[in-house]
């Protein structure tokens, strides 16, 4: 199957079917902000702006990658760079690969830098296909989108359950370091089975200039592997996506075990403004979110628009009742406690859950 048919089926599989973490969560649900009763700021004087890898961002998050690659998404994209131009925060782009196979696949992708052309724009390309086309092909999709960095997705579960998949996974580390020499800053994205603090030191050691966790408890990809392995048929693919379903370490423990390597984004089961707040408490220099916006996407830039703004409006309110009057504030108040299954699994990773105070790791 061509690339691009696999990109129009795994958006339609996302739009229309449940992909999300069945058994696993997150872990936003174990963390819990430290209200102030007295916040002594004003709330609609509460600044959202930051810096990410150099661009301003007038809030803490990203539209995660989500599509491109079949002209059908290409309205799509343009919904989501819209919104994106609009609110001031960043966006990236679904897989570029489609269009180094097919060239008159590229617009479906540069329509983001067409309608946000003042927007951090990241470009997306996995990590087997450094080796598989070189340094050079990755200066296309740079170019491509006139790209602020190049996020390397890091998806081998989701390959190892496709049919299609690229299985090979030999040489990648060397590939990351090989592409980390472009003009752009590399971000190492993982696709929804998060990222260990071991992985983080050998993608920092590569030259990375940051890592957005990718965790369990958002889109499962090995999920949307089930529905495509069912309507074509396929048994054992299909088994395969069940029982590696929740497979990967959930987001909050990524974003602790990652933190104190390079700057952090907090991907995988944000929902809400307060899922924000919680990832900025915890480390993350940003959060980001894909299937919230799917839907929203597929009506129009103003559904994507609504969408976000809600989501915003919700982080200010929990920075208010902090007592964050900006985001350095949140990131650097140590007002944040994690207890249940996250304090289990940190722990036993080796972390004191005692000591969440970033500003040590930072």
């Amino acid at each position: 199957m061509s690339t691009s048919k696999r990109k129009i089926e795994h958006l339609e599989h996302c739009a229309k079917r449940p992909v999300e973490a069945k058994n696993v969560t997150s872990g936003f649900d174990d963390v819990m902000l430290i209200h102030k009763a007295l916040p002594q700021i004003h709330m609609d004087e509460i600044d959202l702006s930051t810096e990410f890898l150099g661009k301003s961002l007038k809030a803490p998050f990203l539209i995660a990658s989500i599509t491109g690659g079949h002209p059908d998404t290409t309205p799509v994209n343009a919904a989501l760079a819209e919104a994106a131009e609009e609110l001031g925060v960043g966006i990236g782009v679904g897989s570029q690969r489609a269009a180094i196979e097919d060239p008159e696949q590229e617009s479906s992708f540069s329509v983001v830098r067409d309608k946000a052309p003042n927007a951090f724009v990241y470009g997306n390309v996995g990590a087997a296909q450094i080796k598989e086309y070189g340094i050079e092909a990755m200066e296309k999709l740079i170019d491509m989108l006139d790209a602020d960095a190049l996020a390397v997705h890091l998806n081998f579960l989701q390959e190892a359950i496709q049919p299609e998949g690229d299985r090979d996974a030999t040489g990648v580390l060397e590939m990351i370091e090989e592409v980390c020499s472009l003009n752009v800053p590399i971000i190492a994205k993982e696709t929804g089975a998060g990222i260990s603090k071991e992985d983080a030191a050998l993608l920092k050691e590569a030259g990375v200039s940051a890592i957005d966790v990718g965790g369990v408890g958002g889109t499962s990809w090995s999920g949307v592997e089930v529905y495509r392995a069912h309507d074509s048929g396929d048994v054992i693919s299909e088994d395969l996506g069940n029982l590696y379903w929740d497979f990967g370490i959930p987001t909050v423990s990524s974003v602790l075990e990652c933190r104190s390597f390079v700057p952090v984004v907090a991907t995988g089961g944000v929902r809400t403004g307060l899922d924000i707040a919680k990832s900025l408490s915890l480390g993350a220099y940003a959060a980001s979110a894909a299937l919230p916006f799917v839907g929203p996407a597929l009506i129009g830039a103003d559904e994507v628009v609504s969408s976000l703004s809600k989501m915003l409006n919700e982080l200010r309110v929990a920075m208010f009742l902090c007592g964050c009057g900006n985001i350095n504030e949140l990131r650097t108040s140590s007002n944040v406690t994690v207890t249940g299954w996250t304090k289990e699994y940190i722990t036993q990773r080796g972390f004191d859950p005692k000591d969440l105070d970033i500003r040590s790791d930072l």
